[in-house]
């Protein structure tokens, strides 16, 4: 049975990704921060099939301790710091989780688990003000956030360490990816929670900032798959995960809002606390390589995926307050 080392595991992709490996018959264990609190709502379902370990990104001891206690055969970094808005209003913090906190983790794996094979959750964000479309593994980056900033750092740490220690470690360039899962301050979810919230006259309106921006979105549920896959090749490389179609925030509330009868223009208002300092106006995943090597492709297109998260606002609403 292979070992799994999860940060972030209490996170959307986490969650997914230890439902995924257990699924495939590996021993999950997951890394939290010790907290007064216990916000482990994603993986409730799952408790009791996972090993959960204190440990902190900050804290470089905590990891050896993590994995040496572990020697997980997988290790998967997911922990960030992963709002881009934060970033701005945070960015030190932002750094030292999103940046360093991947190279505390590589060097606590050098230490005490050399042999493992780690996953860093890269972003499509590093690529910012895009130079060409769509991006592909060789795009130059431009990154144009605090967030995209320190992506960028842990992105190159990995390299840097594969390339010097012989690590077998490997970065996953993922375009955005939502879920039922994704939390209330990103887009899609503040979209289909607001559509939800609206059909049964909880609130009457949603403010958004730029709604010319356009994403490439695909399922959490897919992307996890692609980051397993990764891992499972004869040499480690680098690879971006997409579905390789863009929608703006526009089409995102369109479709949303007309899946239950509604008219995204009577509800939607513009407000300029919404827009980002340096704006991030066009992201589009060419997902060839990840299609070519791992045989990978997205199940959930667009459509789909924003009627999901509609549903599951919907059904959470339905049942009443103290459902999120």
């Amino acid at each position: 049975m292979p070992t799994a080392l999860i940060t972030g595991i209490t996170g959307q992709d986490g969650s997914y990704l230890a439902e995924f490996l257990l699924a495939k018959g590996y021993r999950v264990v997951g890394i939290v921060r010790r907290s007064s609190t216990t916000p482990y709502d994603r993986i409730a379902h799952l408790v009791d099939r996972i090993e959960l370990v204190s440990a902190d990104l900050l804290d470089q001891t905590s990891l050896v301790d993590a994995i040496a206690d572990t020697q997980p055969d997988e290790i998967y970094n997911l922990a960030a710091q992963s709002f881009v808005a934060t970033s701005w209003t945070q960015p030190v913090l932002t750094g030292e989780f999103t940046a360093l906190g991947v190279t505390r983790l590589l060097e606590a794996m050098k230490r005490a688990a050399p042999k493992a094979r780690f996953y860093q959750a890269s972003s499509s964000e590093m690529f910012g003000k895009v130079v060409e479309t769509p991006q592909k593994e060789s795009t130059p980056f431009y990154p144009r956030s605090p967030y995209g900033v320190a992506k960028l750092y842990g992105h190159w740490i990995t390299i840097n360490y594969r390339e010097s220690f012989g690590l077998y470690a490997v970065s996953g360039i993922l375009f955005n990816h939502e879920s039922p899962r994704r939390g209330l301050e990103f887009v899609t979810r503040k979209v289909t929670d607001a559509v939800a919230r609206i059909k049964l006259g909880h609130a009457s309106e949603v403010r958004l900032g730029n709604l010319d921006s356009r994403r490439d979105w695909g399922f959490a549920g897919d992307y996890v798959d692609a980051m397993w896959r990764m891992l499972q090749q004869d040499e480690p490389d680098d690879y971006v995960i997409g579905t390789g179609e863009t929608w703006s925030v526009q089409q995102l509330c369109e479709e949303a809002f007309s899946y239950l009868g509604l008219d995204w223009r009577e509800h939607v208002k513009l407000d300029a606390r919404y827009l980002r300092p340096a704006e991030v106006d066009l992201l589009d995943a060419d997902p060839s390589k990840a299609r070519r090597v791992l045989a990978w492709e997205p199940q959930v297109r667009f459509r789909e995926l924003v009627r999901m998260m509609v549903d599951a606002d919907l059904a959470r609403h339905r049942a009443g307050p103290g459902n999120g």
